[in-house]
């Protein structure tokens, strides 16, 4: 029998994530629910969501160290997805290995290249050679056969493989935080404290466009909570811009902002709003 449980009001019965299983993203998912379907990549996520597969897909926007991720961002500017929130988890590198390994066994470390970068310090300490996969649940499993070897993953793969746990922690900062945002094909329904994404691009590049649109918010007091920009891929130059920003794309004072945006932008699209974290 299928699980089904209701987010931003809709009825949800599948949720389609970043796989493999065994990763950050997995992890997100599972807040969410049960019936979870794995996909090899961000593109193939939404795409399960665009044509009726899945219900919701969870996808990586932005980590606090590495900043955004550029495909995501990419893909939303022709989605026809929304929004309809955001999950922020704290990110915790751990050092993985068959249940017999020691840290004396261990020569080499695998890993998504963003893992071991995040641990860069940890393993030149130890004298550990990092190799690259392309995930970290896949270099957990990887390492099931391997007494040489260990993997730098998550809690949930080692749990997936019947594996060890033999460091904790092992990130090189603390403060190491990923934003996973949540996409349906429905746009969501207000709640009390809400946060609105849009995407615009500026009609030239000529001094003083984006200061205008910004100050569109700023003679309104509404706050902006990001900022961030992708070559439009039109040319050298050509930018599409991203914001956060708190309210409601209903409420009337950001009702006015985006029609005054309009007039300043060859492109504007609402990607967005969901309740605010």
């Amino acid at each position: 029998m299928e699980s089904t449980l209701y987010f931003g009001g809709l009825l949800i019965k599948s949720i389609a994530f970043l796989g493999p299983k065994g990763t950050f993203t997995h992890e997100v998912a599972s807040f969410l629910g049960e019936n979870l379907f794995s996909y090899c990549s961000i593109p193939s996520v939404l795409k399960a969501v665009e044509n009726g597969e899945c219900d919701l897909g969870v996808v990586p926007i932005e980590n606090s160290i590495e900043g955004p991720v550029g495909i995501t961002l990419d893909l939303l500017v022709h989605s026809k997805l929304y929004i309809q929130g955001e999950i922020v988890l704290p990110i915790s590198h751990n050092l993985i290995t068959k249940r017999d390994c020691e840290i004396h066994d261990i020569k080499y470390v695998y890993s998504h290249p963003q893992a071991l970068a995040q641990c860069q310090s940890y393993l030149e300490n130890r004298g550990l050679k990092p190799l690259f996969t392309l995930s970290t649940a896949a270099a957990v499993k990887l390492v099931v056969e391997r007494n040489d070897s260990a993997a730098i993953g998550t809690l949930k793969a080692a749990q997936l493989y019947d594996l060890n746990i033999l460091d904790k922690n092992i990130q090189d900062t603390d403060n190491n935080k990923t934003r996973f945002i949540i996409l349906s094909k429905d746009f969501g329904l207000k709640s009390e404290n809400n946060k609105t994404s849009i995407l615009f691009e500026t009609y030239q590049d000529s001094p003083g466009e984006l200061y205008h649109i910004l100050g569109f918010f700023a003679n309104n007091n509404i706050n902006l909570t990001k900022i961030e920009s992708r070559p439009s891929k039109e040319g050298l130059g050509k930018y599409i811009f991203f914001l956060d920003f708190e309210g409601h794309k209903n409420d009337k004072v950001v009702k006015d902002i985006l029609d005054k945006t309009r007039t300043k932008t060859s492109i504007m699209k609402v990607l967005g709003s969901y309740p605010s974290l």
